[in-house]
Formats: C-alpha cells, structure tokens, sequence
C-alpha cells in the first residue's frame, strides 16, 4: 500500500491538490479489524470502467466483485500470478474479514 500511497499522493500533488500525509504512513495497526485493497494499474477500456479502485473492507462491509471475463479470468494477490484462482464470467468472489487471527511474535 505504501507505493500506492505514494504515487497517488505524487500524482495529486502535481495536480495542484493539497493533501496532508497519512497517519503511521497509512499503515493499519496489527489488530485491526479492516483490510484495505487497492488496483494496482486500474484501466479504463471502451468496454470496461474502473469504479472499483480503492477501498476498505470490514466485517460488515466485505468486497464482492462478480466476472465479466467470458474466457480465462483470474484473481491473485500482490502480484503472484502462480497462485491464481480462475474466475470466469458469472462467477462472483466475496473477500472479507477472517474470522482467524495471525499473531504477530516478536524478539
């Protein structure tokens, strides 16, 4: 997230737009209870939009996208494209809170 910060921040910035920087760099404490997502290069085709390009997803909030793709559709995270799950035109994902916690160990 922190280079998706950085270049919106740049971006806006030379756009003339005064923007303070984010509290803790915009990084979420460890027990939060939120994720957030963002697409990394949202392109905006003649057949396609891009109203979905950042957001926070919450237990009462999840993100659900449903495929438009007719042929090899894909999602993957943080660009590992080995570790994809298809999805194809009609098929919906719903991404939300685990109900699972990591913990974090330290030294």
């Amino acid at each position: 997230m922190r280079s998706v910060y950085t270049g919106a921040l740049a971006v806006s910035q030379a756009n003339g737009a005064e923007i303070k920087p984010l509290q803790n760099n915009g990084r979420l404490p460890w027990d939060t209870h939120e994720l957030l997502f963002a697409v990394r290069e949202p392109f905006p085709s003649k057949a396609t939009g891009t109203s979905i390009v950042f957001g926070r997803i919450r237990r009462d909030k999840p993100l659900i996208i449903k495929s438009h793709m007719p042929q090899n559709g894909v999602i993957f995270s943080d660009g590992i494209e080995a570790d994809f799950v298809s999805f194809n035109s009609g098929e919906i994902a719903k991404i939300s809170i685990s109900n699972s916690k990591a913990n974090l160990i330290t030294i």
